[in-house]
This record gives C-alpha cells, sequence and structure tokens, in this order.
C-alpha cells in the first residue's frame, strides 16, 4: 500500500494559527471604493417646491458628510453626480416637473455637503451616474473595485447607480443611513428588496458604520 503522508496533529494546529492571524474573524476582502453622491442639489432642498423628500434628504446631509470625512481620511475619491436635464426634456413630457435645469443653480450641488475642489462633479442626463458621465473609465483609472451609493432618491436614481455599477463589473453598496426616499416606509420597502439577494456580496445594503469599520 502507498505510503500517504500525514501531517503531524502540531503542525495542522500551526497553519491554522496563521492563517487566523492573516485572516482574522470578520476580516473582509480589499477593496477600492468610491464615493458616489447622487443628486443632493440646490432644487430638492427649496421648501417652496414642496417634495415631500426635502426634510427626509435634509436629515442625511449630516451622515453623509461625516462618511466624505471617512473617505478622505483614507484617500478615497468622492464623486457627487447629479441631475442635470435639459429645459426641454424627454422626462418632463410626463408627470415630473422640469426641475435640476443643466447650468442653473437648482442643479448645484447643495451647499451643505462637504464638497471639496478636489472631489469630482458629473452632472448627469439621467438616472444613473454611468449614463453619459465618463464614470466607468474614470473609475477604471483610478483603480476602483467598489462604488458606495447615497443621496436620493433611494428607488430612483441611487438604486439604478449600483445597479449600472454592478453592470459595470464593480461592486456596489447602498448606504442605507445616507439615502432616502419620498417617504420612510419607501425607503426601507426599497431596500428591504435587497438586503437578501443573489448577487450578494457583489451587492449590498450596508449602514455607514457598518461599511466604515470594512474599509
Amino acid at each position: 500500500m502507498a505510503r500517504v503522508n500525514q501531517l503531524p496533529c502540531h503542525g495542522f494546529f500551526l497553519i491554522i494559527k496563521i492563517l487566523s492571524k492573516k485572516y482574522p474573524k470578520g476580516a473582509t476582502m480589499t477593496e477600492k471604493p468610491a464615493l458616489l453622491i447622487i443628486d443632493m442639489v440646490e432644487d430638492y432642498f427649496k421648501d417652496e417646491n414642496h417634495y415631500p423628500i426635502t426634510p427626509l434628504a435634509r436629515k442625511i446631509i449630516p451622515v453623509i458628510n461625516l462618511l466624505i470625512k471617512e473617505f478622505r481620511k483614507k484617500n478615497f475619491p468622492v464623486i457627487f453626480s447629479t441631475d442635470a436635464f435639459a429645459e426641454d426634456d424627454f422626462l418632463f413630457t410626463g408627470k415630473m416637473h422640469p426641475h435640476a435645469i443643466k447650468g442653473s443653480k437648482g442643479a448645484q450641488v447643495v451647499a451643505d455637503l462637504d464638497m471639496a475642489p478636489e472631489d469630482l462633479w458629473l452632472p448627469k442626463p439621467r438616472f444613473s451616474a454611468f449614463f453619459d458621465t465618463g464614470l466607468e473609465k474614470i473609475l477604471r483609472d483610478q483603480q476602483i473595485t467598489l462604488c458606495a451609493v447615497a443621496g436620493i432618491a433611494t428607488n430612483f436614481c441611487v438604486l439604478a447607480t449600483a445597479m449600472d455599477a454592478i453592470c459595470h463589473n464593480f461592486k456596489a453598496v447602498i448606504v442605507d443611513d445616507c439615502s432616502t426616499a419620498f417617504s420612510e416606509t419607501m425607503h426601507a420597502q426599497c431596500l428591504d428588496l435587497y438586503r437578501k439577494n443573489p448577487l450578494y456580496p457583489l451587492f449590498r445594503v450596508m449602514n455607514s458604520e457598518d461599511f466604515v469599520s470594512e474599509i
């Protein structure tokens, strides 16, 4: 009978010990993330527009600013991508009222967000930050592997951007406490659909504290 080489018991436990140090419990694969902040523009924060999302969007500004701070600490890119529609945009032929017109003050990033000169601002003509903005090439050039998506609205442009990230072969995380919709219920119901999904761990929903602990 051929001799079978067996690893001595003490050698087996030595390997386990080494591996446990290299890959501690709870450790995750190292990613290079970019923070994508979606549609946080002045028009959505004007009280006179009477948007239901306005007070909810104001609530997430401090949390987004904290997340921005963490990204800057680690020298990860912060990218703002915001609605910039034509005055006669096709989208306005439906129920949507004209807003965030390209080049207008209402289409500028809301002043309360911590936007720095080194941050990238990509106006977008449609829902996804990847649509006609050059974002994919920008991320590839910086070797980004994961997109953390924040902003408004959860069930439209935030979700569209996260899904498009996956379609362009980037991992995606929707940061739930850094995004919101036209009601808290709408926000929660949308994200609950994706907390468990067949794309995990390529596509996840996480709060900002848990996400920061991973990067």
